[in-house]
């Protein structure tokens, strides 16, 4: 199957209850370890970048990448964008044929993020998704983070998405990106953002939250979480204990093969706490 717009994964998903996944990728073993689990399961979802992220091979390689690996699965996928915090960046990942796109600048007043991301939804076609965020989310991402983290207002999320006339809001609501041993989600406040918003909230830090509030998501018209520490770190792991049995080990191709398999169950792990319902 071809790559999909992100509208259709959001369609999909909240027409039969489900929550999408979004796994961020850097490379090529990444990139196999989540379509693996994908297929697997069969729920529709988000492989996604950051820039941050694509100093190592561009948006061009992971286009490339995940749409040749898409033509042998049957499972809708979209290309995301992730945390794209200046409209070149939201440029360069259109050019590239992405099919979803973050902006992000919930650090600047409410008012200069209604404009940065007013402008990104004029670049981005209406057949493509776009992601705006509404309230700063804190921990680090790729070791960033940022200057200041506040939780979103939920008087402000309707105002918001009507100007921006986004299709996701990412709602910060005590997540954090990254590992945080105390992150958790105030589920209160979830509530009264959903009930504010006109469309579905993304959930970014799904590494450092625990599995039992994952679970509830689905509850809050959450239709996609972010996750991206687990797998970078199952990769690492994966070639640590790799080195650590044996530090004279020479087969590139097996480790590889290896951490796929780990990313893979990861990625399985994840997309069946998001939805207590898939089997």
């Amino acid at each position: 199957m071809a790559l999909v717009s992100g509208i259709d994964v959001i369609q999909e998903c909240s027409s039969r209850g489900l929550v999408a996944g979004a796994f961020n990728t850097t490379n090529l073993e990444t990139t196999l370890g989540i379509l693996d689990a994908v297929d697997k399961v069969g729920v529709p979802t988000f492989i996604q970048v950051a820039p941050t992220n694509v100093s190592l091979s561009g948006y061009e390689y992971i286009y490339d990448m995940v749409a040749r690996r898409l033509e042998s699965s049957k499972v809708p996928v979209a290309l995301h964008l992730d945390h794209g915090k200046s409209l070149s960046a939201v440029h360069a990942a259109l050019m590239a044929r992405f099919t979803s796109i973050m902006i992000d600048d919930s650090e600047a007043s409410f008012e200069d993020n209604v404009k940065t991301s007013t402008i990104a939804r004029e670049m981005t076609p209406r057949n493509l998704a776009l992601e705006a965020e509404l309230g700063s989310i804190g921990g680090k991402e790729d070791d960033v983070a940022p200057e200041f983290a506040a939780h979103t207002d939920p008087v402000q999320a309707k105002e918001f998405v009507d100007a921006v006339g986004c299709d996701m809001l990412a709602v910060s609501v005590g997540n954090q990106h990254g590992f945080v041993p105390n992150a958790k989600i105030d589920f209160d406040l979830l509530g009264q953002v959903r009930d504010a918003s006109p469309v579905p909230l993304v959930i970014h830090g799904g590494s450092g939250l625990p599995d039992e509030q994952l679970a509830r998501l689905h509850e809050f018209n959450v239709v996609k979480v972010n996750v991206a520490s687990d797998l970078r770190n199952a990769m690492i792991r994966s070639f640590g204990e790799a080195y650590a049995a044996n530090p004279r080990e020479a087969s590139l191709i097996r480790v590889s093969k290896d951490a796929v398999v780990a990313i893979s169950d990861v990625v399985e792990g994840r997309i069946r706490t998001f939805n207590p319902s898939v089997n």
